[in-house]
């Protein structure tokens, strides 16, 4: 039996480490694009991952940040609330492909695409589209995640930020109070930018990111404020 395919690059330690002042144009990209993300948070050595809305944005979206920033909302009464309120280091899991699982040689799920033998030319088309990466990499980001100050005008204003992002044409926001985690396809609940007394924001300062591509190749980078010279010793300069 062949062996099943693993990553070809160790990545036990760091991999190529770089420091920057911004996140890679490819990680930029990718949340620029992405419409979900995986929240990881831990307590008591125990970990718990989540589907999530997020907001990305850029130094210059925010008149509160001068680095990069990941926008999200919860319930208070969440389990990612309290591990986030005893443990504020998260990791965050993102890529912007599409994906679906064509039929293995050893199985088709039901309900599937119909095998070869039966699938017309444009069938096959629309199938090869689907799979193929829309991007080539995703991204694990580290970093520490920050409760914001209910009411306050910080509050405001990641809350209108987030609302915008999330909300698309003819379906309405895409995040609700009382459910703030989502898989594609499920009901959410609607909610307004301002008086939500349910929802909390929780902002994350990104500190690192690892970049996988499909080859198994790894990256990791640092992100230093403009002018930290502490940079020159991780890129060995």
């Amino acid at each position: 039996m062949d062996n099943i395919p693993l990553s070809h690059e160790a990545s036990a330690g760091d991999c190529h480490k770089q420091t920057t002042s911004t996140l890679p144009p490819e990680v930029d990209n990718c949340l620029v694009n992405a419409r979900f993300l995986h929240l990881a948070t831990c307590t008591n050595n125990t970990p718990h991952v989540s589907l999530m809305n997020y907001t990305y944005l850029r130094p210059d979206d925010s008149p509160y940040s001068s680095q990069p920033l990941i926008i999200m909302t919860t319930n208070p009464s969440s389990k990612k609330w309290t591990n986030l309120s005893s443990n504020p280091s998260v990791s965050l899991l993102v890529h912007d492909w599409v994906s679906h699982r064509p039929p293995t040689s050893g199985r088709r799920l039901s309900g599937g695409s119909p095998g070869p033998e039966h699938r017309s030319s444009l069938a096959s088309l629309l199938l090869n589209l689907n799979t193929q990466a829309v991007s080539s990499i995703s991204a694990t980001i580290s970093g520490e995640a920050r409760l914001v100050e209910p009411g306050t005008e910080e509050e405001n204003f990641y809350r209108k930020a987030h609302l915008e992002n999330n909300t698309f044409e003819g379906e309405g926001p895409s995040f609700g109070s009382r459910r703030d985690s989502v898989a594609p396809g499920q009901a959410v609940e609607q909610r307004g930018a301002e008086g939500d007394e349910d929802v909390r924001v929780i902002v994350v300062a990104i500190r690192d990111v690892r970049i996988s591509d499909w080859k198994g190749a790894v990256s990791d980078y640092v992100l230093v404020a403009p002018g930290d010279n502490n940079g020159a010793r991780v890129n060995g300069i």
